[in-house]
């Protein structure tokens, strides 16, 4: 199905929704910084009654100074109630008795451990056998995934990411390949089962059962999961790029890419909520 413009998803739609969930990298960002229009989205978003929860295949480390704040690195805390980090795997949300936010896991600290050891040698061996693939620079963060580098500061091509996949599935990993990353878990997580795991950890509510009042916005192949499931789903204009190569496509498609594309779909729910 071919995806409709922006201008297209109908406003009675629109006016109902509850909740945004909407990917990071490439979605608001550019070059890996939240473009000012998609963080000023999310307040918005957030000041007008909305849930907004990122789900990202980043480490949770790297979501920490972003949900917290950093002010060595000049950052406020992002106006969202939670991250999910690692395509699902583990999250930072408020701790409900005050004191800020917390870890929360979908996996035991045994199994993670376990895990952790298996992925190190899993790591190993694909830098051996594949010519310019390494782990990427942010795993020092990471702790339910194993991610490679094959857009961000390296250049894969589409062999050598499958060569990739191939090697991770042969170990037992179940595998998604975002934008800049391809990623491997011992867990069958996906941003899809992330979702519904953490509408329910932080809401206490059933996502498929409200499926009509929530929107997911993303761009890329790990985000098929979600375009796969939800009735509402935005992909910003840079899924132009890979939608040949996608399974699942966003109902709709912005005007625009990253960060500003995002800051359509803000601006499009916003405005429905003023009629």
């Amino acid at each position: 199905m071919d995806m409709l413009p922006l201008s297209d998803w109908p406003m009675e739609a629109r006016r109902g929704l509850i909740g945004v969930f909407t990917d990071i990298d490439d979605t608001l960002t550019s070059h890996g910084s939240i473009t000012p229009d998609a963080l000023q989205a999310l307040a918005l978003l957030r000041a007008a009654g909305l849930q907004v929860i990122g789900i990202t295949g980043r480490p949770i480390g790297w979501c920490e100074p972003l949900i917290k704040g950093d002010s060595a690195l000049g950052l406020a805390p992002w106006p969202v109630d939670a991250l999910v980090a690692e395509n699902g795997a583990v999250a930072w949300v408020l701790d409900g008795n005050g004191d800020g936010f917390k870890k929360i896991y979908q996996q035991a600290a045994s199994t993670r451990a376990r895990n952790r050891a298996r992925m190190r040698s899993i790591g190993e061996r694909i830098e051996r056998e594949v010519a310019g693939a390494f782990i990427t620079r942010d795993s020092v963060g990471r702790e339910t995934d194993l991610a490679i580098d094959h857009a961000e500061f390296a250049q894969l091509s589409s062999a050598q990411i499958a060569q990739v996949v191939a090697i991770m599935q042969a170990e037992g990993m179940h595998t998604t390949v975002s934008s800049i990353h391809t990623h491997g878990c011992f867990g069958q997580f996906n941003k899809w089962q992330g979702a519904l795991w953490i509408t329910q950890q932080l809401l206490s509510r059933s996502l498929p059962a409200e499926l009509e009042r929530w929107v997911f916005v993303g761009d890329s192949g790990n985000d098929v999961a979600m375009f796969e499931h939800f009735t509402h789903s935005v992909g910003v204009a840079n899924i132009a790029k890979v939608a040949n190569s996608l399974s699942h496509l966003p109902r709709y498609i912005a005007p625009s890419e990253r960060g500003a594309g995002f800051a359509e779909v803000a601006a499009a729910i916003l405005a429905a909520r003023q009629v």
